[in-house]
């Protein structure tokens, strides 16, 4: 595995830099879904020579077991569901609702602490690309793309170092370009998929996010 995993995610951010790199996209901007796709978009802005900022992103785990997502939400009011989830997990629109209104009040908390004031960039007539450390079950990246959409921008990619082999419809069909380094056919996690997977805190995120504002 580790021959085609990942150090870490910086490594794997170089990595897929140097392959959008020679995708040439235009004018493009880096959509990073934090904490850990930030490690990964800093270093694929860095390739790109383009600016780099986050996009908040809020998976909606299924109550009882919170790793499985039966949605997520995004800055801008977007809400993604995935009804089958929801079906297996016998929830109803009440489950949903109370879920999201939790997220709801985490995911406004982040956004003040990571942006600290800062505006976000308009995707407006850019190549919106959004990048994360990994692609499971693709519902925060489904949220995270119609953000852009319905921003304005004028093409969505979405680009993440490693993510199932096994189709990935929903993602496929929402996005322009998609683009994977790795599909293994036995995934697990995206964690299995690094040799350091350390968490992302708040402060590696603000620090990343300064440092590429100054380049």
């Amino acid at each position: 595995m580790a021959e085609r995993g990942f150090a870490d995610r910086r490594d794997a951010g170089r990595r897929l830099g140097a392959e959008l790199a020679g995708l040439e996209p235009t004018d493009p901007v880096v959509y990073a879904l934090p904490r850990g796709g930030v490690p990964v978009g800093f270093e694929v802005a860095a390739a790109l020579a383009c600016p780099l900022d986050v996009l908040i992103v809020r998976k909606l785990g299924v109550p009882h077991q919170p790793e499985l997502a039966m949605g997520a939400i995004a800055e801008g009011g977007v809400v993604i569901r995935n009804s089958d989830v929801m079906a297996h997990a016998m929830l109803d629109e009440d489950d949903f609702a109370t879920v999201v209104e939790y997220e709801r009040s985490v995911l406004d908390e982040r956004a003040a602490a990571l942006r600290a004031g800062i505006e976000p960039i308009s995707p407006v007539g850019h190549t919106a690309i959004v990048v994360d450390d990994g692609l499971a079950t693709g519902s925060t990246a489904l949220a995270a793309v119609s953000v852009l959409r319905g921003l304005g921008a004028a093409a969505v990619w979405l680009a993440v170092p490693v993510a199932p082999a096994g189709a990935l419809g929903p993602v496929e069909r929402s996005v322009d370009r998609l683009v994977i380094l790795s599909r293994p056919a036995y995934f697990f996690a995206v964690s299995a998929w690094y040799r350091d997977f350390t968490q992302t805190d708040d402060s590696e995120v603000r620090a990343l996010l300064d440092q590429a504002r100054l380049a």
